[in-house]
């Protein structure tokens, strides 16, 4: 690699860190922000924090029973919040070609409005960089909700990101916003402790 190559992969690296930095100190605060994500463009907070959560909720104009996904960045950190990780949820993990949300019967130590009724919760490990830092760097898991207000289509590319939702967060991450990259929300599974396995959305 030629110096000018390096010093501009120095500073891209280098600029990329600091909107992680900038990301998880928002959160970390209480925080709600706009950032790419494996899939679609993804409004975030602290998912361990209820208020924050339920701003994104009248952010989105979403029912509050409808419940929101998750992502981590390790199988570890899915091990602390999920209440019994069924075995086979490792093998679909492992062999998932496609970012896949797996639905599983009860999560742990998340704002309860993450929890469906039944105490279910969506999560997704992400193996793409910007995302999984953030899950790193906060030491907790992150809401992912599409970019939108509830009812309307995702936001597949940033310019597609309503003003009303650019507005309502704290902070909007400069990474990837001119990426125009076809990209789908997430394939979603659920999975029992007792090991039945549903596809809800491919």
């Amino acid at each position: 690699m030629q110096g000018n190559q390096c010093i501009g992969f120095a500073m891209e690296k280098a600029n990329i860190n600091n909107e992680i930095s900038h990301c998880v100190e928002v959160m970390r605060q209480g925080g709600i922000i706009l950032y790419p994500t494996d899939t679609v463009w993804g409004i975030g907070c602290d998912a361990t924090n209820p208020t924050a959560v339920k701003r994104i909720y009248d952010l989105k104009q979403r029912a509050d029973h409808k419940a929101m996904i998750i992502l981590v960045d390790s199988e570890a950190m899915l091990d602390r919040h999920v209440d019994g990780v069924p075995e086979v949820a490792w093998e679909l993990i492992d062999a998932a070609v496609s970012p896949t949300t797996i639905v599983f019967d009860k999560g742990v130590g998340l704002a309860p409005e993450l929890l469906g009724a039944d105490g279910s919760v969506g999560v997704r490990l992400t193996r793409e960089h910007f995302s999984a830092a953030l899950c790193q760097r906060l030491h907790h898991p992150v809401v992912s909700t599409s970019a939108n207000i509830s009812g309307e289509k995702p936001a597949r590319f940033f310019s597609e990101i309503p003003q009303a939702i650019i507005a309502g967060v704290d902070y909007v991450a400069d990474f990837r916003r001119d990426d125009f990259r076809p990209c789908k929300p997430s394939n979603v599974i659920r999975l029992t402790n007792s090991g039945i396995v549903e596809i809800l959305r491919k």
